[in-house]
């Protein structure tokens, strides 16, 4: 077929401004708020620096204003365009919008979700935000840093890893994702919080207050933990707030077990045959694992609800999995799908993954936290938008991604949700036929 130049170029035109509308219906509720707030010139920056964030940022190219507003108005007017972000950032508006507007569409979508009779999981999880190099920017603690904990996995034979955890200046991070069975998940909640200064608060605290928020929903919705949150104190909190959840706990914390004996969860388990084998897809190795299933019923030394102790066997060379859950369970049935709702947490990992490589979440050199933090929320609505694409728009987003970041791996072809490459190409799209935004053209200067 011969190619044909302005068929092309009109094709890519018009895939750019359905992209751009869609953006536009997507932050509309968002910002008729904000108008009502700032001036329409600073709403419209607001928009733009959005579609920047997608086009331009990555880990190579750091949230730095100098850099975006070189990429918000054309070449030669960077220092108009630096200063306009600065005006938004310090005009008198709050974060608290954006995570308002995020929580709206999050109730939307497990409304949508109950609609289709699905199994609706809060996928919780926490990061860290790590600036190293940084000593004076407000409301920096001390962070356990995640990147010096992979040096220690580092194969036997080249350097004496550290044995200690290394702590980093930053802050800590804390975030909920909704996901169903199958799809793409949707962001709910994330937070930042630090240890110092005047803003210094607790993991605890910072944990509590997100599960009161995320309690409305009660037993509609399942949240899903890490080995993190296991323990005492957890389990208190999610008894009081009277909600469904999956926790991984650790195989050395204590549980009773039906004769009344406490005991370790490796030691309620061991010599115990699996009562049930299915052959599961590892999502990771891209293979197929015959997996064993065992599950008993336990309560626990200081908080004794009944629980269910689920354990996932994956075959030899793999640590098991022991989930702790306040789910009936009266078949095998039962055991397995809950061992699937908590392989749907890789989610999450990936989330933080895509956030920080992808979107340059740990660069803001922002002094004021306030300022910090509404930048990296504009960020977030950038993050919200993709996956958005992917989980309504799949056939559009699978044409951008066909035209503008094609790839012959097999393995890449056949991704579910090829983030990555959405952005990749859709920022490719944009740099090529900049988005013409319709909304607040009038009387915007």
């Amino acid at each position: 077929m011969k190619y044909d130049a302005k068929e092309a170029q009109g094709q890519g035109r018009t895939l750019s401004q359905e992209l751009t509308t869609r953006l536009e219906a997507y932050v509309s509720p968002l910002l008729s708020h904000l108008t009502t707030l700032l001036d329409k010139r600073l709403v419209r920056t607001f928009l733009g620096l959005i579609a920047v964030i997608i086009s331009f940022r990555g880990y190579r190219h750091g949230l730095l204003l100098s850099e975006l507003g070189g990429y918000l108005l054309p070449p030669g007017h960077a220092p108009a365009g630096t200063k306009r972000l600065s005006n938004l950032l310090h005009s008198k508006w709050s974060y608290k919008v954006v995570e308002q507007f995020l929580w709206q569409q999050a109730k939307a979508r497990v409304e949508q979700l109950e609609v289709l009779k699905e199994t609706i999981l809060m996928l919780w999880d926490e990061s860290v935000w790590e600036k190293p190099e940084s000593v004076e920017l407000e409301g920096l603690g001390s962070a356990r840093s995640s990147k010096a904990k992979r040096l220690t996995r580092i194969k036997p034979g080249f350097y004496h890893p550290p044995s200690k955890p290394i702590f980093v200046p930053g802050m800590n991070w804390l975030g909920v994702l909704l996901v169903g069975m199958k799809g793409v998940p949707c962001l709910v909640k994330l937070r930042w919080w630090t240890n110092r200064g005047k803003f210094a608060t607790d993991k605890r605290s910072q944990e509590v207050i997100l599960l009161k928020q995320l309690a409305v929903w009660k037993q509609r919705v399942t949240h899903v933990f890490d080995q993190g949150f296991a323990g005492t104190f957890w389990l208190s909190e999610l008894k009081t707030h009277n909600v469904l959840f999956i926790l991984r706990w650790r195989k050395d914390y204590k549980l009773i077990d039906t004769l009344g004996r406490h005991r370790k969860a490796w030691k309620l388990t061991q010599g115990k045959r699996s009562v049930d084998y299915r052959m599961v897809w590892d999502a990771r190795k891209r293979c197929e694992r015959k997996a064993g299933l065992y599950y008993t019923q336990v309560t626990h030394p200081e908080t004794q609800p009944v629980l269910w102790l689920i354990v996932s066997r994956m075959g030899k060379g793999r640590s098991p999995w022991y989930l702790l859950t306040n789910q009936a369970i009266t078949c095998h049935e039962d055991a397995w799908q809950v061992i699937f709702a908590y392989a749907r947490r890789w989610q999450i990992e990936m989330a933080w993954r895509f956030a920080k490589a992808e979107l340059a979440f740990e660069s803001p050199r922002l002094w004021q936290l306030q300022t910090r933090l509404k930048l990296l929320f504009i960020a977030t609505l950038a993050f919200a938008f993709l996956l958005l694409l992917l989980l309504t728009d799949h056939d559009l987003a699978q044409k951008l991604i066909h035209l503008f970041c094609h790839r012959t791996g097999k393995k890449l072809r056949q991704t579910k949700a090829p983030l990555y490459r959405l952005r990749s190409a859709l920022a490719r799209l944009w740099i090529i036929y900049p988005p013409n935004f319709t909304l607040l053209q009038q009387n915007s200067g």
